[in-house]
């Protein structure tokens, strides 16, 4: 993406809808109607994107954007993913428990009796819900649901992931045990 300083990807343009130039976007923020409210998105190509009008569509949002008119031209950007600078997503958070799913990466995961399991890696949504990496000490990735159940503590501020061992399903396996 040119000139970008930190470029955060909000969404991923998908199929055309209908014949005036709507398309479906699949949104990363919490709620899909969420990526009307951050203006102009942009492409790693360097073009620019304004949502002239969006609905919600079940877990989509169906939108149009300036200057994209027929079908032809809205079936052209599929799979094209637009991003917005982190500057703009800052604004937006607002409440000290508000925090973006990049800022997760590198916190140091410990469970409730203070056992380190390692570093974030990633976080990723596979469809059944969202899902944290964590690579151990060892090299070992692991993969914890990210629910309030098995990350009960998320401090960004102080650089921690706290995990519950049981709902996340980490277990200590012992040296030479197969799991």
């Amino acid at each position: 993406m040119p000139q970008s300083k930190s470029p955060i990807l909000l969404a991923t343009i998908g199929a055309a809808q209908g014949l005036k130039g709507e398309v479906r976007l699949n949104a990363m923020t919490a709620e899909p109607i969420g990526v009307l409210g951050y203006g102009t998105l942009v492409a790693k190509s360097g073009r620019s994107f304004v949502i002239e009008r969006g609905r919600p569509h079940k877990d989509v949002m169906i939108v149009k954007f300036k200057g994209v008119d027929d079908r032809t031209a809205a079936e052209a950007l599929r799979g094209i993913e637009l991003f917005v600078e982190r500057a703009v997503l800052d604004q937006a958070i607002r409440q000290e428990d508000e925090f973006l799913y990049a800022d997760l990466v590198g916190l140091h995961v410990c469970d409730e009796t203070g056992h380190s399991w390692g570093l974030v890696v990633g976080v990723y949504d596979f469809g059944g819900g969202d899902v944290v990496e964590v690579k151990g000490p060892d090299g070992r990735l692991r993969m914890i649901p990210f629910s309030k159940a098995a990350v009960p503590v998320v401090d960004v501020a102080g650089g921690k992931l706290g995990i519950d061992r049981v709902a996340s399903g980490i277990e200590d396996t012992k040296e030479g045990e197969d799991q």
